[in-house]
């Protein structure tokens, strides 16, 4: 190869997919821009000149440059641009680094304070000393170390129990992509395959783990694709060819190529983006709109970190493994004014996603996207106008770069209120009573909002929080499918549909059946540190002829979890309960617990055998509910350390302690499930598809706590026509 074709190849594998994630179109609606949105009309007292909208979208919050002198003000407050430059500084003087040949930090993380500490420090009181918790690799061997940047002490930490390795660099990945275009046998079969070297886009796969063969050394597979006439080279797969790549050393270990007769699929109708789309097919179908808020938003943020909207304030900050964490949740009570506990910390622990095809290039696509890739370090900055409406504030994440460098990755987090015309709650009298009432209050809610491109696969976080107490948290899963090259053109010409594995979606592709599964940790402090887990099954009763004349009715029967497996729950609907988090020391007027109740929506459960490898690495799947006591160290439900793990350091080994939970400080896990059997909808980008949990109040206010709000009125709202004609 000569080096103008692999200074290209170098460019497309290392360029292609990032600006193929930072592009955001609907197919093939045309995204929209500020000059389609409305403007006020000075028809309204509240549409002043001042009020009227941007010509342009928000730019990118701030860059490198403006982090520079931030600071942090709250213990939970991520670490800063300065603090990450300083953990760097530290880490370079320090014996184990200085002294070896090579090494990379993998995660430069805050290192919390104790939970306690935290809980009795107040806004004013200064801040506890501040430690980095940092995951590296130095000469092929992992170690979890503290800095202490007040002291400059490094602690080292004992890796030894664990099995797998840290989560994967972004320079290690591109690098790994590169390695197989230094093997001949590999060119060779590229160009046997009727592909030109520059049209290459490679991904690198985690591997997951089957057996002491793949032990001792840092694996990644690496599979192709043909960039030639689209920008979708995820439509475009090599099929069956499969590099096994060393991590540490950049070799390539072994060539698998079990695909040779099946041939490259077309590039036609695969690109997505609005600006590929002909004139003559751009589907107009909606008019713009906005939602506007004349008197400003309802919500502040101080401190960066710090949200305070309507009856709530949380603290917030993203995170290069979990996305976004919220912490410290709290809710006024209207009646005492004051501030209760509901959630000390939330945020994504981890993702499993195992697709379900048993051939050569398949079978290891069982990936855990945060501990493996990062969940945090995929989020792409949001699209302002698309992602986000106008009205949204930005946040963005300052990590660490391998080599310890500080980066900004700018408008990862959105805030806004949203109204979508729901409602909060209502009564319209009968009119049989001759009462004329109608009382009507309007929905709005405050989303927090992040979205993590993981490769092909986009997946949407939204934590929703409403007036009611209630939290609602959504998945929203879209981007591309991972593909599988096949001869077949039509289904006519399979003989057994079931060994596709999954769909024929255009000629030559099939989409292979998959699951999701994205598991939340949710430390509840209700009221207090000290909750209890409480299961309330509903189960029939039957009655005598001579009781009532209904044969049967249903019963609440209510159980307090004494240990770890009392709270094992697989969710069934013919045998419901509701799931009650409580303060078994505080109580209402007229004396219940007060609580919170977690409200499964729809969901999927891992059918895999509990012994195939990926579910023993993913086994935080085998429940929907789990509750544990608070250990500032069980905060990854796949372990510490994810790739090629082996399943020794999960939630499901940490909940088989069987440790008492009863008044205690505890941590509600939940799985969220999707079972994903593709169909052609989702050829060649996927319509978004989502699913959602609630954490509701149950007997925690004494009455309806929106009673007293009030409804709109015409003067409340602005009237707004079309900028062309205002």
């Amino acid at each position: 190869m000569d080096t103008r074709s692999f200074l290209r190849f170098f460019f497309l594998t290392l360029c292609i997919a990032v600006a193929l994630l930072f592009t955001w179109a609907h197919l093939p609606y045309g995204p929209p821009y500020a000059s389609d949105l409305l403007d006020c009309s000075t028809n309204s007292a509240w549409c002043s000149s001042k009020n009227r909208l941007q010509s342009k979208p928000p730019s990118p919050t701030r860059r490198l440059r403006d982090h520079a002198s931030d600071t942090p003000h709250h213990p939970l407050d991520p670490l800063t641009l300065p603090e990450i430059t300083a953990v760097r500084s530290i880490l370079s003087s320090h014996a184990l680094f200085a002294s070896s040949s090579s090494h990379a930090l993998h995660s430069v993380d805050l290192q919390e304070p104790d939970k306690s500490l935290v809980l009795r420090w107040h806004h004013g009181d200064p801040l506890f000393p501040r430690k980095a918790t940092v995951v590296a690799r130095v000469d092929d061997m992992s170690h979890v170390l503290t800095v202490d940047l007040t002291t400059r002490e490094v602690t080292v930490e004992d890796t030894a129990s664990h099995s797998g390795y840290p989560t994967m660099t972004l320079e290690e990945m591109t690098a790994a992509t590169w390695v197989p275009l230094m093997n001949a046998d590999f060119n060779r079969t590229i160009v046997q395959r009727g592909v030109d070297l520059t049209d290459l886009a490679c991904l690198p796969l985690s591997t997951g783990w089957y057996g002491k063969v793949e032990e001792k050394r840092r694996l990644i597979k690496v599979q192709c694709y043909s960039t030639k006439d689209t920008v979708n080279f995820y439509m475009r797969p090599i099929e069956g060819l499969t590099v096994l790549v060393d991590l540490d050393t950049k070799q390539v270990l072994e060539i698998s190529d079990k695909g040779g007769s099946i041939p490259i699929p077309k590039a036609a109708n695969t690109d997505y983006r609005y600006s590929a789309q002909k004139p003559n097919q751009v589907l107009k179908l909606l008019k713009p709109i906005s939602i506007e808020q004349p008197n400003g938003r309802s919500f502040t943020v101080e401190d960066d970190h710090l949200v305070k909207w309507a009856n709530w304030e949380f603290h917030l900050k993203p995170d290069a493994r979990a996305g976004v964490i919220v912490s410290q949740a709290k809710v006024r009570d209207p009646n005492t004014g004051e501030f209760r506990d509901v959630m000390y910390k939330g945020f994504t622990s981890e993702l499993f996603v195992p697709y379900m095809d048993p051939t050569d290039a398949w079978y290891f696509k069982t990936y855990m996207d945060a501990g493996e890739y990062g969940f945090g370090l995929q989020a792409m900055s949001l699209d302002p106008l698309n992602d986000c409406p106008r009205n949204a504030y930005y946040m963005d994440g300052v990590f660490a770069a391998a080599d310890g460098t500080p980066y900004v990755r700018s408008n990862m987090v959105c805030v806004f209120e949203s109204y979508a015309g729901d409602i909060a709650w209502r009564h319209t009298e009968c009119p049989i009573t001759g009462m004329q009432i109608r009382e009507v209050r309007p929905k709005v809610t405050l989303v927090v909002r992040m979205a993590a491109s993981v490769a092909n696969y986009d997946y949407i976080i939204d934590w929703e929080f409403q007036t009611d107490g209630l939290i609602r948290v959504k998945v929203g899963l879209s981007g591309i499918l991972m593909v599988k090259g096949t001869s077949y053109e039509n289904v006519n010409q399979v003989s057994s549909p079931e060994n596709l594995h999954g769909t024929l979606l255009s000629e030559n592709v099939i989409g292979v059946i998959h699951d999701h599964y994205v598991t939340f940790y949710l430390d509840m402090d209700v009221d207090g540190s000290d909750n209890s887990f409480l299961k309330v099954n509903l189960r029939r009763e039957q009655n005598s002829p001579n009781e009532s004349p209904r044969k049967s009715y249903l019963k609440a029967t209510k159980t307090v979890a004494k240990t770890e497996k009392d709270a094992q729950v697989k969710l069934k609907l013919y045998d419901p309960s509701e799931f009650h988090v409580i303060n078994p020391t505080k109580r209402t007027r007229v004396g219940n617990p007060v609580g919170y109740k977690l409200v499964p929506g729809g969901t999927a459960a891992s059918l895999l055998d509990l012994d195939d490898p990926p579910q023993k690495r993913g086994a935080f799947t085998n429940n929907q509910i789990w509750v544990t006591p608070y250990n500032r160290s069980e905060q990854w439900a796949g372990g510490l350390l994810v790739c090629q793990s082996q399943g020794e350091d999960t939630l499901a080994v940490w909940s088989d302690r069987d440790r008492p939970i009863e008044n205690k400080d505890i941590v509600l896990w939940y799985t969220l499930g999707f079972h994903h059997i593709p169909c052609q909808e989702d050829f060649p980008i996927m319509p978004t598809v989502s699913s959602s949990f609630d954490l509701k109040p149950v007997n925690f206010f004494e009455s309806n706590p929106i009673l007293r709000t009030p409804p709109n009125v015409e003067t409340d709202l602005p009237v707004c026509v079309a900028a062309a004609s205002a």
